[in-house]
């Protein structure tokens, strides 16, 4: 329990504070510091970085990603620190307590409700979201379990990971470090890469369809009868 609960190093006024808020301090220096290392030897490798969860998160919602680029994208940086910065030593992941992927879960279901008010209007979202009425609890319902298991999927794999790796660390201490450390770093990024995805699937979810998005759905429809008729006209 100590691993889903962490120990409490020190509290402040009375306020607890935990490893992994530590771990989380140390991270967040870290992120910072290598962001302005890198941006004054090489800012190139910055724009890559951008460009990559720029074209990622639009490829996802199908639309342009600029809006929801500072969340999602500090929803991934973040996520991929934290699940890996457990491998320095005296530091442990913040995913690994189950507080932070809570945390992180209820940010992306206030997101989603903040994005779809701020393109489409609060009573707008409000009818859209109970449309028809009678499926609003199905809708919240779904709303919830969705936050809930997005939390539970991303403390659970870390957890476990973690897990594996103390067994098989423990049962060949000489031989299993090198290929451990890589393995985690491995399912760490992928954890990030999978949660960003579903954030952005579940805020796209709660966005009105762009007009080129709907004419698509609608071409089908018109081209049909078209081609109905010029079948009639050949026929006759």
């Amino acid at each position: 329990m100590e691993d889903v609960f962490p120990e409490v190093v020190f509290t402040i006024w009375g306020i607890p504070v935990r490893d992994t808020v530590i771990s989380t301090w140390v991270m967040m220096a870290l992120i910072v510091g290598i962001t302005l290392i890198v941006k004054h030897l090489k800012p190139t490798a910055l724009e890559m970085v951008v460009d990559f969860l720029t074209d990622f998160i639009s490829e996802i919602m199908r639309r342009p990603a600029d809006p929801f680029l500072p969340l999602l994208g500090s929803l991934a940086v973040f996520i991929g620190a934290a699940n890996v910065i457990g491998l320095v030593p005296f530091l442990k992941s913040p995913t690994s307590d189950i507080n932070v992927p809570i945390a992180l879960s209820l940010v992306v279901f206030v997101a989603v409700h903040v994005y779809g008010v701020k393109l489409m209007g609060l009573w707008p979202y409000v009818k859209n979201l109970a449309s028809p009425v009678f499926l609003l609890p199905l809708e919240m319902i779904s709303q919830v379990s969705r936050t809930i298991s997005l939390s539970i999927r991303l403390f659970g794999n870390v957890f476990s990971a973690e897990i594996i790796i103390a067994i098989i660390f423990a049962m060949v201490p000489l031989i299993a470090p090198l290929p451990l450390q890589g393995f985690s770093i491995f399912t760490g990024l992928l954890q990030a890469y999978l949660f960003t995805a579903l954030a952005a699937v579940y805020i796209a979810s709660g966005l009105p369809a762009k007009p080129e998005q709907a004419a698509q759905e609608e071409e089908p429809e018109r081209v049909e009868p078209v081609n109905q008729e010029l079948k009639t006209i050949r026929k006759e």
